[in-house]
């Protein structure tokens, strides 16, 4: 049983989890110490995330949507195929070349991030449609992204079949083993009870997750401040662009709720595993640019909250 005061501590943790985000990835900057100190726990904060998930998904849904297999391929399909492809047509429309175009692109061609169950549900959204995109893309994406960003750019993402499956296995499916033990341990009365403490320890794990992905950021933003500045503003234009046009997308075919957690995870991506991945040759830009893409990332839940409360009202 939880003490008393840590279980009120996480439980207001996820009452203010939007803030606490927005605030999280901005300390992460702001302290470089503190985010070099936790740059090399990220790994294991994502799996403790994905645990913690996963106790608060409802697997009875989960299995529906498994059984909707049409859906599940179409929004697979438009995640990993479709988004990349508008957002190359769109960069050369607009006539942009350089390291950032290039970046927002390779963006497009990323899986929906681990947290995009636990921003879903911070939001009022579907949690568990959330989760088996964020998965199965994530399973998907070394064959999707490496062949599209050869051909859109001519970038050779290089990602390692057999490494990814490791990392793939520690930080899906050792969680899902752990929280199904933890399950028939606890028993779903107690889980219901504690539900609000699960939501604030999530809310904290991703915050210490923010941090460690801003290593290094706030010397690029002192040497070079309107590059920074251009790159966050790409990174929101690519995140909510994405968001917006998944959502018209699929809002007559699958209904507003679907269509907006389509939208969210569309447009926050898994930028931390490109980090992981990519050799060291890689244009340092896109690195950064995958580093930028953070902030909307740890924004859309403070930003976008209050617009889906309005659009389910």
């Amino acid at each position: 049983m939880a003490p008393p005061h840590l279980l009120r501590f996480l439980e207001w943790s996820a009452r203010h989890g939007a803030a606490l985000l927005g605030f999280g990835v901005f300390i992460g900057v702001l302290v470089p110490p503190l985010a070099a100190a936790t740059r090399d726990v990220v790994t294991p904060v994502v799996a403790c995330l994905m645990t913690l998930v996963l106790l608060r998904v409802d697997f009875g849904q989960v299995l529906g949507y498994l059984r909707r297999p049409i859906l599940v391929a179409a929004l697979l399909a438009w995640v990993l195929l479709a988004c990349p492809v508008i957002v190359f047509l769109v960069v050369r429309v607009l006539g942009m070349e350089g390291p950032l175009a290039a970046a927002l692109v390779i963006m497009a061609t990323g899986c929906a991030a681990t947290s995009s169950p636990a921003f879903a549900r911070m939001v009022g959204l579907d949690g568990e449609i959330s989760l088996v995109v964020a998965v199965l893309s994530t399973l998907l994406v070394p064959f999707t992204a490496p062949p599209l960003a050869l051909g859109l750019m001519g970038i050779d993402l290089a990602i390692s079949l057999g490494g990814l499956m490791a990392r793939l296995a520690l930080v899906v499916g050792l969680p899902l083993a752990v929280s199904l033990v933890i399950r028939r341990l606890a028993g779903p009365a107690r889980l219901q009870r504690y539900g609000r403490g699960v939501d604030g320890a999530v809310v904290l794990l991703v915050v210490l997750y923010g941090f460690g992905v801003m290593d290094g950021l706030q010397a690029t933003i002192l040497a070079e401040p309107l590059w920074v500045l251009g790159g966050v503003a790409l990174a929101f234009a690519g995140n909510f662009g994405l968001n917006i046009l998944t959502a018209l997308a699929f809002l007559r075919v699958a209904g507003a709720r679907v269509a907006l957690s389509g939208g969210l995870l569309s447009g926050n991506r898994n930028m931390a595993l490109y980090l992981a991945v990519l050799p060291a040759a890689t244009d340092p830009r896109i690195l950064m640019f995958f580093a930028l893409c953070q902030f909307p990332l740890f924004l859309s839940p403070m930003l976008l909250r209050p617009v889906y409360e309005r659009l389910r009202s």
